[in-house]
C-alpha cells in the first residue's frame, strides 16, 4: 500500500477488473495518448506526488487494465499497464504552468494554450510505488461542453507486474486496483505463440491405416512430457498413458493437452487435430448411448426418464414411442437437445430429460435422431432390472454370510487344521511344568537364547523353571535335590539343551561310569567319581540314567539343539539315544506338541492312519512318514542314532 493512502483506501471505490478477451496492441515502449482538447502530451518519471499539480485540472476517473504489447520485429509480447484517465478542467481557475512567467495582473486562463500536468502512481505488491507525470497543453476551444477530456497512459512492462498479480493505481484523490490476467488465460488466446512464457510442447497425430490407430508423436523428444485427452476444448482432461488411439474412438471434438513434467508450473498446449475432419463424424452417433427409466410425479402421474451420453456435445432430438409393430411415436413429446450438457467421470457428455404425464403401457421406449440418423429404440426392461438387482443382493448376502462364518469359526477351524496336520484331535491341552537345563560352561549368547526360550514357553501357558533363574535355590539345596523337587511338579518335563560342550561332558561322564563299574569288578581301588552334586547338568545325567533303567526317560526328558550346531551332531552318546530330539527354532510347533501331549501325537490313530514317524517340511507342516521295519532299521547307516543325514527325522530310535 502507498504511504499515506489508508484514508483514500477506505473512501474510494475499488474496481477489480478481469478480462474475458485480452486486449492486444502493437507497442513496445511507454506512451501517452491524448484526446481532443489536449496536445503536446509528455510522460516522465517522478518521485511520488512531489511535483505540484495544476489545481484547475482534476482527475475524475481512473480505469486501469492490463493488455499485451507486442513487438513485430522480434515477434514477442509482454504485459502493459494501461490507465485511462478522465480529467475535468475548471476554466475559471488559474492554470499552473511550470516554467511560465507572466504579470500577476493577467490571469493564466486568458493566455492562449496554457500548460498543465497530472500525476498517477502504480504499485505492485511488496514493491515501492512508481509514479508517472503527464504534462500537456490545453486547447480550451477543443474541450467538450463539460470541459472534460481523456488521456491514456501505456506503461510498457511495468515494474513488478506479472501474470495474476494485483496492481494498485492512484491519483491524489482516487484509488483503483486491477488484477493482471493469468498465464493460463493468456496462453489460451490466439497470440500465445508470441508470449515467451506460453511456449509449450506440441504433439502430432498421424493416422495409421495399417493398424487402424492414430499414432501420437511428441514434436520434441529431449524432455519428459505428459499427455492427456479431453472431449471439447472446455472438457475435463484425463491422463493418457499410451501413444496410440483406436480409430473407432476418434471423434472431431477430441483434443490433447501436452506439458513438460520437469517445470514447476508447466504450461499446457491444447491441440484438436480432428476438429475439421468429417471422416470421424460417424463415430459420434455410433458411440451414443441412451438409458431409460420410469418414475412417478407428485401428482401421481407417470413419467419416462432418459439419459443420453455421447463423446461430443451435439444437437439431437428425442421422442417417446410404444414398442408395437416397430416403435410407434407418442405424439406431442418431441424434445430438442442443444444445451445443458454435463461431463461425467468417464469424460462423456451427458444430457438428461423426462417425458411427464405419459402412458407407459405398452412398453415405452425412446428414439433419438443424431446428425440425421435415427437411433433406437431404447427401452426400459423391468425384468432385466429385477434380475440384476436380485443377483447383486444375492452376492452381497453370500459375502456377508461368509465373513460372519469365518469370523466366528476362525479359531475353531485353525485348531482343527492344526490337529489334522498333527494326526490328533486335541480336546483339552495339557500344559505342565517345564525345566530348562543349560549346557555346561554356556556362553552369553546361548544363555540369552535359553532364557528367551523359557519366556516364550511361559507365554504359551507353561510353568517354567530355568536353571539360570534358580541359582539361589541350587546353592541352598544342591543341584540334585533342586532338580528332584522340580520333577515332583505334575506333568514335569526336563529340556536338556545340547552343544559340543554338553556332548563332550556326557561322553566323559559315561566313561567315568564305565570305569567305576570296571574298578568294582576288578577291585582296583577307589576311582574318581563325578559327583551328581557338582552342577545341574551332571545331576540331570544321573537322573536320565536312572529313568532309562526304569523305562520312563522318554516321558520325562527332551533334547533341543540349535540350528547352527545341528550339522555337526552326527552321533549322540549312548545315554541320550532314544530321547526325543528337536531343532530350534524350525521345530517349535512339534516341540510344543510333544510338551502338550507327550507321545500321543506321534502314535495316535486318526481315521485309520498310524503316525509313527514325522518328517519336517519346508512349509512348516508335518508329513506322515511310514515306519521302517526292524530289518530296514538295521540296514540304516545310522541305526544306532535314528537321525537321517538330511536331519529330517528328529525322534531317535531306542537302542
Amino acid at each position: 500500500m502507498f504511504p499515506g493512502w489508508s484514508f483514500w483506501w477506505l473512501v474510494s471505490v475499488i474496481l477489480q477488473m478481469t478480462t474475458c478477451q485480452l486486449e492486444f496492441s502493437e507497442s513496445d515502449s511507454h506512451e501517452v495518448i491524448c484526446l481532443p482538447g489536449l496536445s503536446e502530451c509528455m510522460m516522465e518519471d517522478v518521485i511520488s506526488f512531489g511535483k505540484e499539480e495544476t489545481e484547475a485540472v482534476e482527475i475524475q476517473t481512473l480505469s486501469p487494465y492490463v493488455k499485451l504489447c507486442c513487438n513485430d520485429s522480434i515477434m514477442l509480447c509482454t504485459l502493459c499497464l494501461v490507465i485511462d484517465i478522465e480529467i475535468a478542467i475548471d476554466l475559471d481557475k488559474d492554470l499552473e504552468d511550470e516554467g511560465y512567467s507572466g504579470s500577476d495582473e493577467t490571469p493564466k486562463i486568458q493566455k492562449e494554450n496554457p500548460k498543465a500536468s497530472v500525476t498517477v502512481c502504480y504499485q505492485a505488491p511488496i514493491l515501492l510505488p512508481t509514479c508517472k507525470n503527464v504534462e500537456f497543453t490545453i486547447n480550451p476551444t477543443a474541450l467538450s461542453q463539460e470541459n472534460t477530456t481523456k488521456m491514456s497512459m501505456v506503461i510498457f512492462n511495468p515494474i513488478g507486474v506479472s501474470f495474476s498479480s494485483q496492481v494498485f493505481v492512484k491519483s491524489t484523490h482516487l484509488l483503483q486496483h486491477v488484477v493482471a490476467p493469468s498465464l493460463a488465460e493468456v496462453c489460451r488466446q490466439e497470440f500465445q505463440e508470441r508470449v515467451e512464457n506460453c511456449r509449450a510442447p506440441r504433439i502430432n497425430a498421424v493416422i495409421n491405416n495399417k493398424t487402424n490407430n492414430v499414432d501420437l508423436k511428441f514434436a520434441e523428444s529431449n524432455k519428459r512430457q505428459s499427455l492427456c485427452v479431453q472431449y471439447e476444448k472446455n472438457g475435463t482432461c484425463q491422463k493418457l498413458n499410451r501413444m496410440t488411439v483406436p480409430l473407432y474412438s476418434v471423434v472431431p471434438c477430441m483434443c490433447f493437452q501436452v506439458w513438460y513434467e520437469d517445470e514447476e508450473r508447466p504450461v499446457h498446449s491444447l491441440s484438436c487435430p480432428f476438429i475439421n475432419n468429417d471422416d470421424f463424424q460417424r463415430n459420434i452417433w455410433q458411440n451414443v448411448s441412451v438409458s431409460v427409466g420410469h418414475g412417478q410425479m407428485n401428482s401421481h402421474g407417470t413419467m419416462l426418464l432418459w439419459n443420453l451420453s455421447a463423446p461430443c456435445r451435439l444437437d439431437a432430438e428425442v421422442w417417446p414411442c410404444h414398442r408395437e409393430n416397430g416403435c410407434r411415436e407418442i405424439m406431442g413429446f418431441r424434445q430438442q437437445i442443444k444445451a445443458k450438457w454435463r461431463q461425467n467421470s468417464k469424460g462423456l457428455w451427458e444430457n438428461k430429460g423426462v417425458f411427464e404425464d405419459i402412458n407407459l403401457q405398452p412398453s415405452s421406449c425412446v428414439m433419438v435422431t443424431v446428425q440425421g440418423h435415427e437411433l433406437g429404440p431404447f427401452c426400459f426392461n423391468k425384468n432385466d432390472r429385477w434380475r440384476w438387482s436380485l443377483l447383486v443382493v444375492s452376492v452381497l448376502l453370500l459375502i456377508c454370510m461368509t465373513a460372519l462364518v469365518f469370523y466366528f469359526l476362525h479359531q475353531y477351524v485353525k485348531k482343527w487344521v492344526w490337529s489334522w496336520n498333527h494326526c490328533v484331535f486335541v480336546k483339552s491341552a495339557r500344559k505342565g511344568h517345564v525345566v530348562l537345563v543349560s549346557p555346561p560352561d554356556v556362553d552369553d549368547g546361548v544363555s540369552e537364547l535359553i532364557c528367551r526360550f523359557g519366556s516364550q514357553l511361559r507365554d504359551q501357558g507353561f510353568s517354567v523353571s530355568v536353571d539360570q533363574w534358580s541359582r539361589k535355590e541350587q546353592c541352598t539345596w544342591g543341584p540334585l535335590l533342586w532338580l528332584h523337587s522340580q520333577l515332583l511338579e505334575p506333568n514335569s518335563r526336563v529340556v536338556l539343551f545340547l552343544n559340543h560342550t554338553a556332548l563332550n561332558k556326557t561322553e566323559e561322564w559315561a566313561h567315568q561310569q564305565t570305569d567305576i563299574i570296571t574298578s568294582k569288578r576288578e577291585d582296583n581301588g577307589p576311582t574318581q567319581i563325578c559327583s551328581p552334586y557338582s552342577d545341574v547338568f551332571t545331576a540331570t545325567l544321573h537322573i536320565v540314567q536312572a529313568d532309562k533303567q526304569l523305562g520312563r526317560a522318554q516321558e520325562r526328558f527332551l533334547l533341543v539343539t540349535l540350528v547352527s550346531q545341528m550339522s555337526s551332531i552326527w552321533n549322540l552318546p549312548k545315554l541320550l539315544r532314544g530321547l526325543p530330539l528337536f531343532q530350534h527354532p524350525s521345530q517349535t510347533q512339534a516341540f510344543l506338541a510333544e510338551l502338550t501331549m507327550g507321545g500321543k501325537w506321534r502314535t495316535s490313530n486318526v481315521a485309520g492312519r498310524t503316525c509313527t514317524g514325522w518328517k519336517w517340511a519346508v512349509s512348516d507342516r508335518w508329513r506322515v512318514k511310514t515306519k521302517k521295519g526292524p530289518e530296514q532299521q538295521k540296514k540304516s547307516p545310522l541305526k544306532n542314532i535314528g537321525v537321517e543325514i538330511n536331519m529330517e527325522t528328529k525322534f531317535l530310535q531306542q537302542p
